[in-house]
């Protein structure tokens, strides 16, 4: 398949998904305001994929966006965004920021969460949120208070209006208390009526910002140099999901044992750098190809949310000040890449770069034609 035009892609929903998205260009989606749309569909015409741009959200910009979601379901209802199958946001409630800018961190009240929920008929697929937000070790724990309802209202008020909340940003401080609320809120997601359709609950990328038992990457020369004494000592062919809690940690094993018994789809990436690959396809086999989603992270530029990034010479992340990794770089089709160098067939790969994604968000019954998608983006990458 050659590089496609808009109109060659209209009606296809086998593209891959950019799932969970920063920026391309020199566009900062979360800038969204400002935000082409028309043009960044354009874009990802010329990629071959579909995307779900994720966005960071100030409370005080919060009509703002409610302002672009109209915009963005306007002109999807018209037919002419046919690659941007979602928005999702990052945030707000988040435990821990890591690389979130910290203006985008808040607690939303009841009344703003009705506003947020509301924005699921817009289009309005995920919001990540932290399953241990309301411990005494959040960043948000000092600032709550009888205005900030708890999960068990807000998960059936999100899954009424088609939102996914998406599992992230944990803290370190109880990871056996952490993951039993990620099963919490995975029961709370199923036991609630919901109007959407694929799957109810998915997740921020695995094996980043939460407590692990393990080295999951290897980013400096350094630690590369000790990358294949430290993965034989892992035995990775050796990992079984019944052995994840002590050897990964509960909060890792919670999101697995979950995935694999399909009732979240959970987002690894496959850029080598946030998640070393030889440990992100050893988790997507014991997790099930079906159950899982490439994400890339991705931001084109040195700009995300508002605050300024920079790269370093030993990777090719974007780091915040204090050396704190705020995005990827590589686009999907260098994920895809990867994984076929790592010995993931095509039926698996269209499954982790598209099918996966297309089913968890209800975006048709795409064909296996995904593959040939991604092998004429990567032709376009160069």
């Amino acid at each position: 398949m050659g590089n496609s035009t808009l109109e060659d892609n209209q009606g296809d929903l086998g593209l891959p998904v950019e799932v969970h998205c920063h920026g391309f260009g020199e566009v900062d989606f979360s800038e969204f305001a400002a935000l082409d749309l028309l043009l960044l569909d354009r874009n990802c015409a010329q990629e071959n994929v579909s995307c779900i741009p994720t966005l960071y959200l100030r409370q005080s910009r919060l009509g703002e966006f409610e302002q672009f979601m109209r915009r963005y379901h306007a002109l999807r209802t018209a037919g002419r965004l046919p690659h941007i199958v979602g928005i999702a946001l990052e945030g707000p409630l988040l435990a821990s920021h890591g690389g979130t800018p910290a203006t985008t961190v808040w607690a939303p009240t009841r009344h703003e969460w009705e506003r947020l929920a509301c924005l699921g008929d817009l289009g309005l697929v995920y919001t990540v949120m932290s399953p241990d937000a309301f411990t005494a070790a959040s960043g948000l724990h000092d600032n709550l208070d009888d205005r900030h309802p708890r999960f068990d209202w807000i998960v059936p008020l999100l899954m009424a209006h088609g939102v996914r909340p998406a599992l992230g940003h944990f803290t370190r401080e109880d990871p056996r208390g952490s993951a039993e609320l990620v099963h919490d809120i995975v029961d709370l997601a199923w036991q609630s009526e919901w109007t959407g359709t694929g799957t109810r609950v998915i997740t921020d990328h695995l094996f980043n910002d939460m407590p692990l038992n393990i080295r999951h990457a290897f980013r400096t020369s350094a630690a590369r140099a000790k990358r294949d004494a430290t993965l034989a000592a892992y035995d990775l062919p050796g990992w079984t999901l019944a052995d994840m809690d002590r050897i990964a940690g509960p909060v890792p094993a919670a999101i697995m044992q979950e995935a694999a018994g399909g009732r979240i789809s959970a987002c690894i990436n496959f850029d080598g750098e946030h998640v070393d690959l030889a440990i992100a396809t050893r988790a997507v086999e014991l997790m099930g190809h079906r159950n899982s989603m490439m994400m890339t992270d991705r931001c084109d530029s040195a700009r995300i949310g508002g605050q300024a990034l920079h790269q370093t010479e030993e990777n090719g992340l974007w780091y915040q000040d204090g050396g704190i990794v705020a995005a990827g770089s590589q686009p999907l089709a260098r994920q895809m890449r990867n994984a076929r160098e790592m010995g993931v067939a095509d039926a698996s790969l269209w499954q982790l770069a598209a099918g996966t994604a297309h089913r968890a968000f209800g975006t048709g019954a795409p064909t296996e034609l995904a593959v040939g998608a991604g092998a004429a983006a990567e032709r376009h990458h160069g």
